[in-house]
């Protein structure tokens, strides 16, 4: 390690944020970065403990422990303590194909692996992530370069989010030539449309998407496979095909009212205002004066996000930047415990209450949590025109089904109540890869619609078909994309040269 007591003599120090009532003013990054002296301080608190949980990824209590790229992390964190980012950023970019995007967006498996976490502030991984990537490509250091050596061997990669883009860098640095195909007007899948601006900057993605068509990677956008483009014509016209098309079936709610004008899913609401941003070449103030979405002007409107988590979270920030009025979270669950429950101890993933940014934002503007936990909405109430104008909830309580033995929420009889609502964003996550494209290919499903491969395999049941990412593990996390596109194309690579 850099020092031998610098988890002892240095407190965790993360890098101030901009303030919620200013970061709501644009759409733009709102997390600063450390001063390369105090990153330095930061990478020598690692203790290079011998038992590095940050760095195994691997399953503890059905939960993941640390990162699932496996990157060498005490390792990085040493030569971040010593003040040498080029070589820190050699040791990262040989397990970890976009840290731009996870030290953005990913909640640090790493961190919540920490030894360092036990009596004090873990190791802060990902900001030392984000300081070494930014170093270098501010010094010309990140590249993108196809292998010189070529196979003449095509590959289809069908999906651009990050399973499909990881996967394509490693088979184009293999010598192999990639097409990926895109359905979306950019690539980028959902580290574009998913994910918004002021939490990864679309440029930060545009930087690393034209490394990669430099070095030689096709990128095919407006091309829906399973629809406009047909499965047979891509068996016929490649050696191999990659299905990353994610988990893009969003789950929906089906009470009385669900016709009602102004419901929306959350993905849509996302990605519209998302796409407005890079038509208006990122100015905040024109996409926040803008009438012409679908869901119309959001000034002053009351909008209620059903569900949690980061899709949820990022539906309040959005709704705020576009001046909501007021934005309530309806979770069906109770809250998680503020610090650790003893059944939850280290090294496994904190089950612990998180307030996110959204909600940051929303008590700072409103002066309350936007949360309201076990409850869901019983009814969508219409006006005489067909307009969304409320909804019904009822409160939930945790019952044990006594056929199942298992813990159901069941609605309380007496809690029923009306909120107003002029929009209703449906964040209450995915049920699966979509039928059209696994039709097409003829693929076999599990029994949660994700694509059917062997246990640690990418193989399809289709001859010549790999899958990756939130398509075959379901909904998860950009950093377990970004594995399982390496995961992938390293079966395809040895599919193709054995």
């Amino acid at each position: 390690m850099g020092k031998a007591t610098g988890f002892l003599e240095y407190e965790r120090k993360d890098a101030p944020l901009v303030s919620p009532l200013e970061r709501i003013k644009s759409f733009e990054e709102f997390h600063t970065v450390l001063p390369v002296k105090e990153t330095v301080k930061q990478g020598s608190r690692c203790m290079d403990c011998g038992v590095p949980f940050c760095q195994s990824g691997m399953m503890i209590a059905g939960m993941v422990s640390g990162c699932p790229l496996h990157n060498l992390i005490p390792e990085t964190n040493d030569l971040v303590s010593k003040g040498n980012l080029e070589q820190a950023y050699s040791r990262l970019s040989k397990t970890h194909s976009f840290p731009e995007f996870t030290s953005r967006v990913c909640p640090a498996l790493c961190e919540a692996a920490c030894t360092c976490g036990l009596h004090g502030g873990a190791v802060s991984t990902k900001e030392n992530e984000r300081a070494i990537i930014e170093y270098a490509y501010e010094h010309g250091l990140v590249k993108e370069e196809a292998s010189p050596v070529q196979t003449g061997k095509k590959i289809a990669i069908v999906g651009s989010g990050p399973s499909g883009l990881a996967a394509a860098q490693w088979l184009d640095h293999r010598g192999h030539q990639v097409t990926v195909f895109e359905r979306s007007d950019r690539p980028g899948g959902l580290l574009r449309y998913g994910i918004p601006n002021m939490k990864l900057d679309k440029r930060v993605l545009d930087r690393r998407i034209a490394l990669m068509e430099a070095a030689g990677i096709r990128f095919q956008c407006g091309v829906d496979v399973g629809k406009e483009e047909k499965a047979s014509k891509l068996l016929k016209e490649f050696d191999r095909v990659i299905l990353c098309c994610g988990a893009s079936h969003p789950r929906d709610i089906t009470a009385p009212g669900r016709d009602a004008k102004g419901i929306y899913f959350a993905v849509d609401f996302l990605k519209e205002v998302s796409k407005k941003l890079m038509d208006c070449d990122y100015d905040s103030a024109k996409v926040m004066s803008f009438q012409g979405f679908s869901f119309g002007s959001l000034e002053g409107k009351h909008v209620i996000v059903i569900g949690g988590g980061d899709t949820g979270n990022d539906c309040v920030g959005t709704s705020i930047r576009l001046g909501a009025g007021s934005v309530t979270q309806l979770e069906m669950m109770p809250p998680a415990p503020v610090t650790r429950a003893e059944n939850n101890p280290w090294p496994e993933w904190p089950k612990v209450l998180k307030t996110d940014y959204g909600q940051e934002e929303a008590i700072a503007k409103f002066g309350k949590d936007p949360r309201i936990f076990k409850t869901t909405v019983t009814e969508f109430l219409k006006d005489a025109k067909g307009n969304l104008r409320g909804v019904k909830t009822v409160e939930l309580a945790s019952k044990k089904d006594p056929s199942s033995g298992r813990f159901v929420m069941e609605p309380v009889p007496g809690t029923e109540k009306e909120l107003k609502a002029d929009l209703v964003l449906i964040a209450a996550g995915f049920l699966g890869s979509e039928s059209y494209v696994t039709d097409s290919f003829g693929v076999l499903l599990d029994n949660r619609t994700n694509v059917a491969t062997a246990p640690n395999s990418y193989a399809t049941s289709k001859d010549r078909v790999f899958t990756a990412g939130d398509m075959h593990r379901g909904q998860s996390l950009v950093v377990w994309a970004i594995a399982e596109g390496r995961a992938a194309a390293m079966a395809v690579d040895e599919s193709l040269m054995h």
